[in-house]
């Protein structure tokens, strides 16, 4: 069982931001970004990459107001449950690299194949403002 672990202000705000920033981007599979993100899903996807977008707009809304709202063990499972949320649409930005699409910006293969080094830091900033990490590590020990 995860035990709950304490997050310093530093992760908090670090948290708050990463929430905040999950719940726009949600927004913007939904609206005004719309046809960005299709670019992003790949081929092998069996729903239209309308859908697919706007289906992981509403759960990346969700992951957001969770990432702001849980506290205790819930919080670090959410940290967990964002990680291998990142970790699923990776290769979103594989495709979005090896078809070279231009969106958001990325109008280069260098700047997509940089977008890739983005993915694990996502990952590890939630695990790490979470608290997910340290209780990993206690859980380990």
């Amino acid at each position: 069982m995860l035990e709950n672990s304490h997050t310093t202000t530093l992760q908090n705000v670090a948290r708050g931001v990463l929430g905040s920033f999950m719940i726009v981007a949600g927004t913007g599979h939904l609206t005004f970004a719309r046809q960005e993100f299709q670019a992003q899903v790949p081929d092998f996807v069996p729903l239209s990459k309308d859908t697919t977008v706007l289906a992981s707009g509403v759960v990346e809304i969700g992951l957001g107001l969770a990432l702001l709202a849980l506290k205790g063990q819930n919080r670090v499972r959410m940290g967990i449950g964002l990680a291998a949320f990142y970790a699923a649409v990776f290769p979103g930005n594989i495709h979005q690299y090896t078809h070279h699409i231009s969106a958001f910006g990325l109008d280069t293969d260098a700047k997509r194949f940089g977008r890739l080094f983005f993915q694990p830091v996502l990952m590890g900033w939630a695990l790490w403002s979470t608290g997910a990490v340290a209780t990993l590590r206690k859980h380990r020990n």
